[in-house]
C-alpha cells in the first residue's frame, strides 16, 4: 500500500506504473524508479488484474542486475484508489491493454502518461530472457529520461 501522509518519502513525488498483470513490465519499471529516482521520486506498480506473482523473469533479471526485490508483489490497482492512500502525482501505464481501461479515481490529480513496452512475459522459450532485457532497456531509458526532465 502507499505510504500514509506524513512517512519519510513525503518530498517525493509518487509514481503509480500501472499494467494489467503487474507481474513484469510495471515491476520492472517500479524497481528501477526506486533505484534511480533519488529522493525526488517514489515508485509503485499495480495491475487492473494483477496476477497474483511477479513473472520469475522480472526477478531473475532484477537480481542479475543487483536491483531490489524485497517488497515486489503483483497488486490490484484498488489498493492505490483506496480511501487513506498517498495521493498519486503521476500514473504511468506501460501496456496498450491498461491504457484502454476505465482507471479507478486516484487520490490527488495526477498526471497520466503511456509508454507502450511489449509484454515480455508473453514471449515463449529461448527468447524470453531476452525480450526481458529487452523491456528493462526500454523501461530504463524512459525512466532515465522522466527523471532528467523532472527531478
Amino acid at each position: 500500500m502507499l505510504p500514509a501522509e506524513g512517512d519519510s518519502v513525503s518530498e517525493a513525488r509518487n509514481v503509480l506504473f500501472l499494467c494489467t498483470g503487474n507481474s513484469a513490465r510495471s515491476i520492472l519499471a517500479e524497481a528501477i524508479l526506486n533505484s534511480e529516482g533519488g529522493d525526488h521520486f517514489r515508485g509503485y506498480s499495480a495491475g487492473s488484474h494483477p496476477k497474483g506473482s511477479v513473472h520469475p523473469g522480472s526477478i531473475a533479471l532484477l537480481n542479475e542486475l543487483g536491483l531490489p526485490t524485497d517488497g515486489l508483489r503483483s497488486k490490484s490497482w484498488d489498493e492505490f484508489a483506496a480511501p487513506g492512500a498517498r495521493p498519486l502525482d503521476i500514473v504511468i501505464t506501460v501496456c496498450d491493454n491498461a491504457a484502454g481501461e476505465v482507471c479507478p479515481i486516484w487520490p490527488g490529480t495526477p498526471s497520466k502518461l503511456h509508454w507502450s513496452i511489449p509484454d515480455p512475459a508473453a514471449v515463449e522459450g529461448d527468447a524470453q530472457a531476452e525480450a526481458f532485457e529487452e523491456a528493462y532497456r526500454n523501461l530504463h531509458g524512459r525512466i532515465s529520461d522522466f527523471i532528467a526532465a523532472n527531478g
